[in-house]
This record gives C-alpha cells, sequence and structure tokens, in this order.
C-alpha cells in the first residue's frame, strides 16, 4: 500500500488539528458546571458522559494526518486513567495548551529538541511544587469532598465515603447495575488480588473490558497446567451444572488454555483462567486464603491431590467474580465463616511471630485482603443511559478517592498548578534560548485548565485566573457559586496524584508533538467503482421509445 507523508510544519499544523478537534470535544465536560457528550453506538441508545476518555475513546478522525494527533492525545487520557483513574479532561486540557503555545514558538524558530528539554525541567519543577502542596487525607470528610467533586454529586461523595470506611483503605469498591431506583451500599465477604484474564477473548464486558461471572466454580491449582487432560474430569463436572469456571493457577498454557479460549469464544462453556499472584511459599499461602474464602481446597501434591482426580467438591463457589487485565475480584465466596475466621487467627499469629519487617508487611496484606471484605455500591437509574452514565460517574470518582489516600489532595478547581507557576518561573529564570522557550510554554499552559472551568461556568477565563493569582494558598475560584474561597476549608479538593499524572502525561505527549518531522499515513485506496454489468442506463430497456 502506497503512503502519504508531511513534512515540517505542515506535519506539526495537522497534528495540532487533530489535537484541537478532539481537546475541544473533551473540555467541555470540566469543572461543575461543565455539559455531557452525547456518544453514538451502533446497537442501542446513545451514551451520555462526562468522562474525558470515554470521550476520547469514540472519536476517529477522518483526515489521516489530523487522525494522529487525536491519537496521541487519546493516549494522554488514557494513560491518566490508567494511572490514576481520573483527570483525563485536565490532561487533555493541558496538553492542548502545550501544544497550542508550542508550535507557535517552534514556528517562529526554536528548535523543538531544546523546546523539549525545557518542558521537562519545568514539569519536574511544577510536580514537585504539586506534591509540597498535598496534604494527606485522614478522615471521612475529606474522602466525602473528593468523591463529590469527581461524581458532581454529594450523595454519591458519602456513600463512597462511607464504604472506603468500612472496608478501610486498601479494601476492595466495586460498582455494580441495580434495578432499584437510587444508589445502595453493601458489604460481603470478598478479595482482590494482582493477576488479570491469562487471555483477553475471556473477556464478557467489552466496554469495560472485564470478565464477570455470577454464580462460579473456582478451581484452584498449585502446579502449571497445559494439557486438557488434566482438567477434562473438572470440566465434564463444571459443564453438567452449566454454572462458569475461574480456574487459578501457577499457570495456563497451552492446549489447556486454547481449549478454553475455543469454548469461550463457541459460547460452549463460559471460563476464566487466571496466573496465582505472588512466588513460592507466598503464591500456596494466599492460593489457600481464596480456597478458605470459597469453601475450597487448593489441588497440591503436597496433600496427595492430583488433578486428574478432582471432583466439584474440592472446588471453591464466589456469587461473583470480576476480573480485569490487572486484578481480579472474588465477591461472597462459599467459605464458612467459622474457617475463614480460623484463617485470619493464624495469619495474625504468623504476623507475631515472625521476626522480618518483610514478612510482616506480606503477612499483613494478606491479612487485609483476607478481613476487610467487599464493598458493593449498586446504581440504580430510571433508564439504562442515565443507569450507565451514573455507574461510569460512581467509578471515576473511586478512582480518584484511591489516588486522594495515595498522594494527598490538593486545592481544587486548577488552583494547585496555578500555585506551581512561581516554581516554573524560577526554572524559566535559569534557563536560556530555546529551554527557556520550553518551560515559559509550560508556565503558560499551567493556567488552561482554571481559565477553562472559569469559562463552563459562564465567567470570564482570563479575568479569573488572574484573581486566582492575585490570591495565595488554597484560595482559589469556586466554579459552582462563582466565589473566590478558600477551597480545602470549602471542599474543593483534587487528588494530588490526578494532578500530577494529568500534567506528566500531557507534557510527555506535547513534547512528541513539537519535537515530529515527518508523518506518514496509508494512502486511502479508491472506492470501488459500482458494478454495472454491461446494462443500459435505463436499465436495459434503452432501445424502446
Amino acid at each position: 500500500m502506497s503512503k502519504l507523508l508531511k513534512f515540517d510544519d505542515e506535519a506539526r499544523r495537522a497534528l495540532e488539528a487533530g489535537v484541537n478537534k478532539l481537546a475541544d470535544a473533551v473540555k467541555v465536560t470540566l469543572g461543575p458546571k461543565g455539559r455531557n457528550v452525547v456518544l453514538d453506538k451502533k446497537f442501542g441508545a446513545p451514551t451520555i458522559t462526562n468522562d474525558g476518555v470515554s470521550i476520547a475513546k469514540e472519536i476517529e478522525l477522518e483526515d489521516a494526518f489530523e487522525n494522529m494527533g487525536a491519537q496521541l492525545v487519546k493516549e494522554v487520557a488514557t494513560k491518566t486513567n490508567d494511572v490514576a483513574g481520573d483527570g483525563t479532561t485536565t490532561a487533555t486540557v493541558l496538553a492542548q495548551a502545550m501544544v497550542g503555545v508550542g508550535m507557535k514558538n517552534v514556528a517562529a524558530g526554536a528548535n523543538p529538541m531544546g523546546v523539549k528539554r525545557g518542558i521537562e525541567a519545568a514539569v519536574k519543577a511544577a510536580v514537585d511544587s504539586i506534591l509540597a502542596q498535598a496534604k494527606d487525607v485522614d478522615d471521612k470528610s475529606d474522602i466525602a469532598s473528593v468523591a463529590t467533586i469527581s461524581a458532581a454529586d454529594a450523595s454519591i461523595g458519602e456513600v463512597i465515603a462511607e464504604a472506603i470506611d468500612k472496608v478501610g483503605k486498601d479494601g476492595v469498591v466495586t460498582v455494580e447495575e441495580s434495578n432499584t431506583f437510587g444508589t445502595e451500599l453493601e458489604f460481603t465477604e470478598g478479595m482482590q488480588f494482582d493477576k488479570g484474564y491469562l487471555s483477553p477473548y475471556f473477556v464478557t464486558d467489552a466496554d469495560r473490558q472485564e470478565a464477570v461471572l455470577d454464580d462460579v466454580y473456582i478451581l484452584f491449582n498449585q502446579g502449571k497446567i497445559s494439557t486438557v487432560q488434566a482438567l477434562l474430569p473438572v470440566l465434564e463436572g463444571v459443564m453438567k451444572t452449566g454454572k462458569p469456571l475461574v480456574i487459578i493457577a501457577e499457570d495456563i498454557e497451552g492446549e489447556a488454555l486454547a481449549t478454553l479460549v475455543v469454548n469461550k469464544i463457541r459460547g460452549t462453556f463460559n471460563s476464566s483462567a487466571v496466573k496465582a499472584p505472588g512466588f513460592g511459599d507466598r503464591r500456596k499461602a494466599m492460593l489457600q486464603d481464596m480456597a478458605t474464602l470459597t469453601g475450597g481446597q487448593v489441588i497440591s501434591e503436597d496433600v496427595g491431590l492430583k488433578l486428574e482426580n478432582a471432583t466439584l467438591d474440592l472446588l471453591g463457589t464466589a456469587k461473583r467474580v470480576i476480573i480485569t487485565k490487572d486484578t481480579t475480584t472474588i465477591v461472597d465466596g462459599g467459605g464458612s465463616s467459622e474457617d475463614v475466621q480460623g484463617r485470619i487467627a493464624q495469619i495474625k499469629t504468623e504476623i507475631d511471630n515472625t521476626d522480618s519487617d518483610w514478612d510482616r508487611e506480606k503477612l499483613q496484606e494478606r491479612l487485609a485482603k483476607l478481613a476487610g471484605g467487599v464493598a458493593v455500591i449498586k446504581v440504580g437509574a430510571a433508564t439504562e443511559v442515565e443507569l450507565k452514565e451514573k455507574k461510569h460517574r460512581i467509578e471515576d470518582a473511586v478512582s480518584a478517592t484511591r489516588a486522594a489516600i495515595e498522594e494527598g489532595v490538593v486545592a481544587g478547581g486548577g488552583t494547585a498548578l496555578v500555585r506551581a507557576r512561581p516554581s516554573v518561573q524560577s526554572v524559566v529564570e535559569s534557563l536560556s534560548g530555546d529551554e527557556q522557550t520550553g518551560a515559559r510554554l509550560v508556565y503558560e499552559a499551567l493556567v488552561a485548565p482554571a481559565r477553562h472551568i472559569a469559562m463552563n461556568a459562564g465567567l470570564e477565563g482570563s479575568v479569573m485566573v488572574n484573581a486566582i493569582e492575585a490570591e495565595s494558598g488554597t484560595v482559589g475560584l469556586n466554579a459552582a457559586t462563582g466565589e473566590m474561597c478558600d477551597l480545602v476549608k470549602a471542599g474543593i479538593i483534587d487528588p494530588a496524584k490526578v494532578t500530577r499524572a494529568a500534567l506528566q502525561n500531557a507534557a510527555s505527549i506535547a513534547a512528541l508533538v513539537l519535537t515530529t518531522e515527518c508523518v506518514v499515513a496509508d494512502k486511502p485506496e479508491p472506492a470501488a467503482p459500482m458494478g454495472g454489468g454491461g446494462m443500459d442506463p435505463m436499465g436495459g430497456m434503452g432501445g424502446m421509445m
């Protein structure tokens, strides 16, 4: 296939056009008075959302060169979402601002590589400033404030704060759809560990990229599984019940994995396979924890059990298992509470007896997973469209809350980025030439989120930015009321991790766009001519008058 090429300024302008189109679609959602975006779906009702990454993922531009720019900014949103779980719109707005200012400088003759070095130095100073501003989250009201800001709903904020208060900072919070109206909170026995599905073909929810299996059998195997022959007795037994199966083992590979995948694709048998977490003795212990929680038994030659002889009564059960590419969550396992409490007591004894800090830390992690349980937020709404939008907001708010617990909180509304400007100004003054230009570019871009939050609230963006700069500390604009106030006291706070990740990812992509000198795209195939079959234009009746 032949290729199309663009060079120099023409290439960068095409990328910038794509960046702007995607960013303009995303930034209308920023702030408490941000609007929603409606996304068309090929099947069913359209989706209504104010989640930056969901909007970005839907955008594909007709022009191949512009589309490259859009895809680069999409990467900013996706990466920020992966790292911090929120802040995707902020990241997109920052990237657009940096690319816009940077393009003017490069067009005026600045060397892109020098500009890139300046951007990196300025971003490091800004990140240090953001982390210095951060305040630890140590009470329920702070958690509720973060969740409220992310979800734009105080009642949701309270529910999330209650959930995290009950399961602890390391506990698991999941979000499910419900048939009722309103938002409810339930607590169940459960556990989450950091291993995901072994094949994306196991996914049952394509939008969320999750495998969700209800009323499920779970097989725990200490060794590797590579042949179907070893699995057959278990597979046949489970298939007769009509229930799905999750296999958690040291590894599942070769024809064993291929058989599970093929049967899942054909719809013959719903299953999923996950690698067991940990290594060596720790893996054995964690498998036993899970087996206790679900009422199963670990298949291991250490206890005289072989996979070929496994029966249904050795399998664990759970009400639901949710598997993503990175994590597996077991909800409401079928184990008896006496067995679970006995296992918890055993781990506590091991903690008391160990001399190793590392062992103690790992044992405490296991204890938290086993004892913490799972909080399930059940979301209901009048229509399916509203339900999906509300569920999305709650998932974002849970992620934002986790980020706040990790790295603390800063003043919201883009104020923390504005407060980082003096640190960046010091870097600007310490540099010269093109590097100084790059650092100044970051200095100018830091006000973009605050400006757009004000503009979406119907205020004059530049005037409000000047008003924020005239104040100090955590005083900034409450866009919901249009007044200046102490944002931390008012509960308008953002997770420092979200703000930091948004800035770092935006700067990374902006630097790449500015240093691009050539873009290459596939040349579109010419449309195939309509087949006429040699017929007369009048439908084969041209001889008649």
